[in-house]
């Protein structure tokens, strides 16, 4: 499988783990896009890529007028339960289908070390996919497992239908979730991807589901168009 990383992708766990070490704290304005892209080496558009994908993961916050800051620690509500958009679908006579944007094994950055619980040398499988039901676009997101749970398996086992793959194959037995829903606007690569105008009302959904055994096999960072899609809790 090809290790190449997209240089955006790399641009965004360099800052990310900057951030993470303390370089920027919460509140902290980074420099001009024009001061980041001569600091990496790289076209504007490029930086851009990176910083409007932080700004997604809702590590960033971009203000027009005033820059981009590191945000600020939002309050959570834990959801517990792990389905599948496809058993979702399903269960709803939708029927599911996904397209695969990206799919590469890379080194994690530090927050994906801490969500999925990773030791030194561990690399991860990253897959950007657009989630559809009955050819609806649905969902953009942002998939993060520890490569050594799929190293075996296809990569259309994985992107198509990894819970199942994960049960049958793996003989792994599929625990609960943690997740945070936010709100936020949609950005313009994010509205083409779904086909919604730009700016339109998105729910941000992060998630790392857990094996029975509490070890965590997968970080999500979801962005459902949210006038197809409403999530909901049973008591």
């Amino acid at each position: 499988m090809s290790r190449t990383v997209p240089v955006y992708i790399r641009i965004h766990d360099e800052i990310k783990g900057e951030i993470e070490n303390g370089v920027w704290k919460v509140g902290d304005r980074l420099p001009s896009e024009r001061e980041l892209s001569e600091t990496f080496g790289v076209s504007r558009m490029t930086l851009r890529q990176a910083i409007q994908t932080l700004s997604e993961e809702g590590i960033l916050d971009r203000r027009v007028g005033s820059g981009t800051y590191v945000a600020s620690q939002k309050v959570q509500e834990m959801m517990k339960g792990t389905t599948s958009f496809t058993e979702i679908m399903l269960a709803q006579n939708r029927v599911p289908s996904s397209r695969t944007l990206a799919y590469f094994v890379a080194k994690p950055s530090i927050s994906e070390m801490e969500k999925l619980q990773l030791e030194a040398g561990e690399d991860i499988l990253r897959m950007e996919r657009i989630r559809y039901a009955d050819g609806l676009p649905i969902c953009y997101e942002v998939a993060s497992i520890p490569y050594r749970l799929v190293e075996e398996f296809s990569k259309s086992e994985v992107t198509s239908h990894f819970y199942k793959t994960l049960e049958e194959k793996g003989e792994y037995k599929i625990g609960e979730a943690e997740q945070t829903i936010s709100a936020m606007l949609a950005s313009e690569k994010v509205s083409d991807y779904l086909n919604v105008k730009r700016g339109a009302a998105i729910l941000r959904l992060r998630q790392v589901s857990y094996l029975e055994d509490k070890t965590p096999f997968e970080y999500v960072r979801s962005q459902y168009v949210g006038s197809r899609f409403e999530f909901y809790l049973e008591k």
